[in-house]
């Protein structure tokens, strides 16, 4: 199997996979509110404790680093190389749009938080189970799991991930189109465990998803309400574009190519920053806090979905802050080269 890689020298994207062309899910930002209890608070209401750059963050809710210090999510690319022709391979592809938070008080990607103690129970996989972690995992009750875009586990239409941190162990659960049934238990399309005590990078087979397109942990790539209350992201944040190549380039694992004739389209895992001579001093507080990170460790692409669109956790704290987000326009991103 040849890995995708991008030939920056040449302005071109090259590269083949054998695993096909999967597109997980509906578009991101289709909506989905999701609601119900939590075990623990998904992240919200802890305590955010730095040690360091990228990868010595613990965030309070699950006392879990967000894997090692050097792994590709925490790489701090302001200082990384410009592709001028990827920048502009990008710009022709999305046109002049804006940023788009996904998310907002009420919706989002919920996040689990689970005890030590927490019983394993099978998960069973009905699409893609053969790039997929076998269980069980350390699910939470139906009655208060949480899941994207639905109160109840049991009625979920869309992406409908289930992402589960366990504390101490710091093992990460990461489920995609998931439902819980009464006779079946908890069914997925996809799932992967992932380490956080360890670097992501290796922890999927290379040609693999996982509960994004990319193969890449969708955990990694969500903002926390806590960590943007605390002043500071220290890693990058996932995104969507509607048009991918039939390639992709390290950290990710996967394609999910659906413009194989587009030559701009860029292969899963590309990862763009935002310009370091944009001025966001206008913007609010906590919009302030993204384009800090933006500029430090940017975005990777890592599904389809709506051009410009990036996902955080769902929090019933997030303020309208985030509303100013909508105000930077992609031009003020660039692509960079992989770490």
């Amino acid at each position: 199997m040849k890995i995708a890689v991008f030939a920056a020298s040449m302005g071109v994207w090259v590269g083949a996979i054998g695993c096909g062309s999967t597109e997980m899910g509906a578009p991101a930002g289709s909506g989905g509110r999701a609601g119900g209890d939590a075990l623990g608070t998904g992240g919200a209401g802890g305590t955010t404790t730095t040690t360091g750059s990228g990868g010595a963050q613990v965030l309070g809710s699950s006392g879990c680093p967000l894997f090692t210090a050097d792994d590709p999510w925490n790489a701090d690319v302001s200082a990384a190389p410009v592709d001028p022709a990827g920048t502009t391979k990008l710009a022709a592809l999305v046109g002049d749009i804006k940023l788009h938070p996904d998310f907002g008080s009420g919706y989002g990607i919920p996040i689990n938080v689970v005890p030590a103690s927490q019983a394993n129970v099978p998960v069973t996989y009905d699409l893609y189970g053969d790039e997929s972690d076998p269980g069980p995992f350390p699910l939470p009750a139906v009655g208060v799991a949480k899941i994207e875009g639905s109160a109840d586990p049991r009625n979920c239409d869309g992406d409908c991930h289930v992402l589960v941190v366990q504390q101490t162990t710091c093992l990460l659960f990461e489920g995609w189109a998931c439902r819980y049934e009464d006779t079946g238990g908890w069914i997925c399309g996809s799932g992967a465990r992932w380490d956080l005590k360890k670097k992501s990078l290796g922890q999927r087979p290379a040609g693999w998803t996982s509960a994004d397109a990319a193969g890449l942990s969708v955990y990694a790539g969500l903002a926390r309400h806590e960590e943007v209350a605390a002043g500071e992201i220290t890693h990058a944040i996932r995104f969507t574009l509607k048009c991918s190549a039939p390639s992709y380039i390290s950290p990710a694992t996967h394609a999910a190519g659906n413009c194989a004739g587009n030559s701009n389209a860029p292969p899963m895992g590309l990862r763009v920053r935002m310009k370091a001579s944009y001025d966001g001093g206008a913007l609010s507080p906590e919009a302030q806090v993204f384009v800090r990170a933006f500029k430090k460790y940017g975005m990777i692409l890592a599904d389809n979905g709506s051009n410009f669109f990036f996902q955080s956790e769902d929090s019933p704290d997030w303020s309208d802050g985030i509303e100013d987000l909508k105000k930077i326009p992609a031009s003020a991103f660039e692509v960079v080269t992989a770490p």
